[in-house]
């Protein structure tokens, strides 16, 4: 790879992409709201067909990290960002003349009820929440290119990516502790599938190098699964609140729709929702055989160490002032 397009240049996987990227000695270019020319990366919206594809010209690989993330609701926003941007990305590649297009999907996709160690061969499923349908979605319009021929897709479905500069799984569930709203469904038990943000690099560019891995989807997480009340009860020492609180799931989701509804009605739409809480229930595993066999993917950074990166991160934030 010896140039790299990057979408979502700007975000916590793109940003840590590039960073990988050019220290390996490849040039990286990319797209993000906004524009950072010392990194090479230009302002657009990937929504919209316009000059920031130009800037993929000459750039064998194309890395699609760019999407909105989230569980709120708002079908409208997802899809012109998650699927128009997803088809603009890919003409962006095709116009440069691009040999390879890796678009990020998500596990989201299997839903939340699925068998234990489930592998790249399960059904998705459709759950009328935007984010996952949209992943959906995103996931056919590349396949598609592929299958007509004209660009060699892979598709990587992260698992529940944390480490420094993670927003969904480091900094928001540290900021819903300090506001004690948040309140772990399935009394804890629900199986969360943590994948240190290295690890994930590592199998991202592995899978854009093989060419075993043209045409294929292929699940990336750390392996195994812990319970969300260990996962969060970890951020949650970081500031000294030991053990996260837990509720029955009817009980729990009847409150957090009116604390939606609340947050909406306030124009401040949360992460704390029925979306979510539904997805923290989840009590299967993600397998990770096929990337295991097809790109020698093996995580490297224990949820020990990864916290540990991560609440050194969150100190030279200043996001623990006072914990």
């Amino acid at each position: 790879m010896r140039r790299v397009f990057i979408t979502g240049a700007l975000g916590f996987i793109g940003a840590a992409l590039a960073e990988r990227l050019r220290a390996a000695g490849a040039e990286v270019r990319g797209v993000d709201v906004s524009a950072d020319p010392a990194r090479g990366v230009v302002a657009g919206d990937i929504s919209r067909a316009g000059e920031w594809q130009r800037h993929a010209e000459g750039c064998e690989t194309v890395i699609h990290t760019a999407a909105i993330v989230s569980l709120r609701s708002g079908l409208e926003d997802f899809h012109r960002v998650n699927v128009l941007g997803t088809r603009n990305a890919l003409e962006a590649a095709l116009a440069g003349r691009a040999s390879r297009f890796v678009q990020l999907s998500s596990v989201t996709v299997f839903g939340n009820d699925f068998p234990d160690g489930v592998t790249e061969e399960h059904p998705v499923r459709l759950l009328g929440v935007p984010y996952v349908d949209t992943k959906i979605a995103g996931e056919q319009v590349v396949l598609q290119e592929h299958a007509a021929g004209r660009l060699a897709i892979t598709v990587i479905r992260p698992g529940d990516v944390y480490g420094p500069g993670s927003r969904p799984w480091i900094v928001t569930p540290l900021q819903e502790l300090r506001r004690g709203r948040l309140v772990l469904p399935a009394r804890g038990r629900g199986v969360h599938s943590p994948i240190y943000i290295d690890d994930l690099l590592d199998g991202i560019v592995a899978a854009a190098r093989t060419r075993a891995a043209e045409g294929e989807v292929i699940t990336l997480s750390g392996g195994h699964g812990v319970s969300t009340a260990e996962y969060f009860g970890r951020i949650g020492a970081m500031i000294g609140r030991g053990r996260v609180r837990s509720a029955p799931d009817r009980a729990l989701l009847a409150v957090t729709a009116i604390q939606a509804a609340a947050d909406r009605l306030r124009g401040a739409p949360g992460e704390i929702n029925p979306n979510a809480l539904r997805y923290l229930t989840r009590t299967g595993t993600y397998s990770i055989a096929k990337a295991r066999a097809l790109l020698g993917f093996e995580p490297q950074v224990s949820l020990e160490e990864g916290m540990r990166r991560s609440e050194e991160w969150l100190r030279t934030k200043g996001m623990l002032a006072g914990a």
